[in-house]
């Protein structure tokens, strides 16, 4: 049993409802399908329409988009609990890029996109990695030029997820001279897009039921008013606006992660047996247990703050980074640990501890690495 949380004023019966709701139909209606899609590579887009008619997609939306003008604590019980539950990220790349186009898109761009992104019909993937530019978005190439009422974008997109299963795309383009003046974002629909083109779906040592892909980008031919926000040049300011929030999200899947490593790691040590007793009744699975608890119940108890700060709008950008780096290392560090006490069976991928594992690792390098938190914490000292 995990140890108690401080109930923060977020946490009241509603949202507690809420999860309880999310949780019954990710078990009911999706679990049972991940083995399937870990095999193919991605979960199939027609999955998320129910989803989003059940009100989970992106339930902090306001009404007259189809959402519940819900606060973003919703949001995040929903990424907790699919989580916990092995679902891919894919949710949270598609909440992410649908805020860009809540808070920046124009009155007609929201009402163009914002319905079908809450509702499922669409779902969206944000480009910004190319193969020479990971964290440093202002050495990006990839350019987007004005020809008459359309923009041409010419590039190459890598590591991008929902690239192979998204109909939108929010894409990072050059559109002036070099640095962040010069970025802007383009949102393309990417059916029957002439000149776009999906490549490879790569491989990856875990997510794998998460599609990730690269893209190019060969003359594609866009109008001029699917320019995020309607003017050129606000791209990196926009990208930096939503930061905050997006590494919130990423610490919340890192939390969810670790008490669910804890609670496979106490069941399986309580009913393994070895040289005449449970392994758990062993003081060094009780210590490691103990430590990897600790762990848990401080970052749980960071991230229900920050949460709190979050929805209270004076969440700082520092406890952001920290929450971020923090949790995702932590992360690592718990399921090494609880992987190690199951032993030999602990590397094999049909045991959820196994497959925690390598899924996890990811969650140090998306959304700024570790090393990148690091030095924009040290900047705010």
């Amino acid at each position: 049993m995990l140890p108690p949380t401080y109930n923060h004023l977020w946490m009241g019966d509603s949202i507690e409802t809420f999860r309880e709701q999310a949780r019954r139909y990710i078990a009911a209606e999706m679990a049972p399908h991940l083995d399937q899609w870990r095999e193919q590579g991605f979960v199939p887009r027609e999955i998320w329409r129910p989803f989003g008619e059940m009100g989970f997609l992106l339930p902090e939306f306001d009404e007259e988009y189809g959402g519940a003008g819900a606060t973003l604590a919703y949001q995040l019980v929903v990424q907790d609990e699919l989580s916990k539950a092995e679902v891919p990220g894919n949710t949270a790349v598609h909440t992410i890029a649908s805020h860009y186009i809540r808070e920046f898109g124009t009155d007609a761009q929201k009402r163009r996109w914002l319905p079908k992104l809450v509702s499922g019909e669409m779902l969206v993937a944000i480009a910004m990695t190319e193969p020479g530019a990971g964290s440093d978005l202002k050495a990006i190439k990839t350019k987007a030029r004005r020809d008459g009422d359309d923009y041409v974008i010419d590039g190459a997109k890598t590591f991008i997820t929902n690239g192979y299963t998204s109909n939108l795309l929010i894409v990072v383009a050059r559109t002036g001279g070099e640095g962040s003046r010069g970025i802007s974002l383009m949102v393309l629909e990417t059916e029957n897009l002439e000149g776009f083109r999906i490549g490879r779906r790569l491989e990856k040592i875990g997510q794998h039921a998460s599609d990730t892909a690269e893209l190019f980008f060969d003359g594609v031919r866009v109008p001029a008013d699917n320019l995020l926000g309607g003017e050129e040049g606000h791209g990196f300011a926009q990208l930096m606006g939503q930061l905050p929030y997006e590494r919130l999200l990423i610490a919340v899947g890192s939390v969810a992660v670790m008490e669910r490593a804890l609670e496979l790691t106490l069941d399986y040590t309580k009913q393994r047996k070895a040289f005449g007793q449970s392994v758990y009744d062993f003081q060094n699975t009780r210590f490691k247990l103990a430590e990897v608890a600790t762990i848990a119940h401080i970052a749980r108890s960071f991230v229900n703050d920050c949460i709190q700060r979050l929805i209270d709008g004076n969440l700082d950008t520092s406890a952001a980074y920290m929450a971020k780096y923090w949790c995702t290392e932590q992360a690592c560090k718990v399921l090494d640990e609880c992987l190690q006490l199951f032993g030999g069976y602990g590397y094999m991928a049909e045991y959820p501890i196994a497959r925690l594992y390598a899924d996890a690792r990811v969650q140090r390098i998306y959304g700024g690495t570790t090393e990148i938190m690091k030095d924009l914490i040290a900047r705010t000292l």
